[in-house]
């Protein structure tokens, strides 16, 4: 077996952030010794998360077996998770913001076999996955994301779910979505139909948001998950976590 040493396009504060709250937590249940120290498995937990390490790989290059990987990937993301801002929290930081950007993106997953199948697959993707919604201020900063939903769910049937529509307009906070929106109503502002100087407008304004996505892609394991579908919504907002700590 060959090994070799990686960068990691963290900041020091990333890993600093993730080892004090694994510190916090083993107080907390009272952990007398574990294979890694905090640091390590900080580290550990962020090569998976932003590399998509498989456990097998992580377990090599941190010289545990992988069942130990695994607990220690899912004990930190659940800990991250617990942090991430809720949609109401999302609320108050837009409306300190002069509007802002929704748009949706597809986390693809590896193909399900039976009714997850077809449940999981998105039409307009033409692969499957799940449905993740999120929130940008008007510069394309990463606000809010929402659990994930089966790829086969609309943007719009998300985003109502979600409450996200709701939440905007009983908060008068303007708002820019492309036209897998239209119909939203109340403070969602989509396309129109033969209104070109409008829609361009409209386009040029929203594509910023197309950073969010970016952000949340940039973490690997939302590019092509291998984990069940299931865990996706933790992951989702671990990261979230990891972002808005980084900012």
């Amino acid at each position: 077996m060959l090994f070799y040493r990686a960068a990691l396009d963290l900041s020091r504060s990333a890993r600093r952030f993730v080892a004090d709250l694994i510190r916090r937590h083993r107080r907390r249940v009272g952990s007398r010794w574990r294979r890694l120290p905090p640091g390590r498995q900080a580290l550990l937990v962020l090569v998976h998360l932003r590399r998509n390490e498989t456990f097998a790989g992580l377990a090599a290059a941190f010289g545990v077996g992988a069942a130990t990987a695994h607990r220690y990937v899912t004990e930190v993301i659940e800990l991250l998770a617990d942090l991430a801002p809720d949609l109401r929290q999302a609320m108050r930081i837009a409306q300190r913001k002069a509007y802002v950007i929704l748009d949706g993106t597809l986390v693809a997953t590896d193909r399900l076999s039976g009714a997850g199948d077809r449940l999981h697959y998105s039409g307009k993707h033409r692969r499957h996955g799940m449905n993740v919604q999120f929130l940008t201020d008007p510069h394309g900063e990463l606000i809010w994301a929402s659990p994930a939903l089966p790829g086969s769910t609309h943007d719009l049937t998300a985003a109502r779910e979600h409450g996200i529509i709701d939440a905007l307009t009983d908060r008068a906070i303007a708002c820019y979505a492309d036209k897998g929106y239209v119909g939203a109503g109340g403070a969602v502002g989509t396309p129109y139909k033969r209104k070109k100087l409008f829609n361009r407008h409209h386009a040029k304004v929203r594509a910023l948001g197309e950073r969010g996505a970016a952000a949340i892609k940039g973490w690997h394991i939302l590019r092509k998950a291998r984990c069940s579908p299931g865990r996706l919504t933790a992951i989702v907002q671990a990261i979230l976590t990891l972002h808005h700590q980084d900012r």
